[in-house]
């Protein structure tokens, strides 16, 4: 089922506790990184899906879906839409209940058919914004990151 209304999208953050992260980067400055770590802050079992590595945040990586001993719940797709299909297909395979394509990750084929086979799917979301949004992790001025600040800096001396 296509998952895009406030409800769902709390219900989805609320039921799934287990996420794989597919295309999770160890490079501190990439935004799976942000998601997975914000994740892991929040109480949430974060698995690393990446071929290219052996572990990522502290964590054991895997080389794909099926490699991972546990019972995955959430599927986050971090890769080109072009790569989507495999990834619906093996999330499917596992039994994970949710498919999450994240911002500017869309392929309507692959959701299509994830949905078909009785997953939740969310497309072109951000997992981390969604959680923040849905769950008070953002403020006025935008995300809780805790480098906006409402104090001005100190004016610089005059020029003379």
């Amino acid at each position: 089922m296509n998952v895009d209304d406030v409800a769902g999208l709390r219900r989805v953050l609320q039921g799934n506790r287990v996420i794989a992260v597919v295309g999770l980067s160890p490079n501190w400055n990439r935004p799976s990184f942000f998601a997975a770590k914000y994740m892991l802050e929040h109480g949430y079992t974060v698995i690393p899906v990446n071929p290219g590595a052996t572990e990522i945040l502290g964590r054991k990586c895997y080389p794909d879906l099926a490699s991972i001993p546990c019972q995955v719940d959430l599927v986050d797709v971090f890769r080109k839409p072009a790569d989507v299909m495999a990834i619906a297909e093996e999330a499917i395979r596992i039994g994970a209940k949710c498919l999450w394509l994240q911002l500017g990750v869309i392929n309507r084929e692959a959701v299509a058919k994830a949905a078909a086979a009785g997953l939740d799917v969310v497309m072109d979301r951000c997992v981390k914004i969604e959680y923040a949004r849905l769950f008070g992790g953002l403020n006025f001025a935008g995300v809780n990151t805790q480098v906006i600040s409402a104090r001005r800096p100190p004016c610089p001396p005059l020029q003379q």
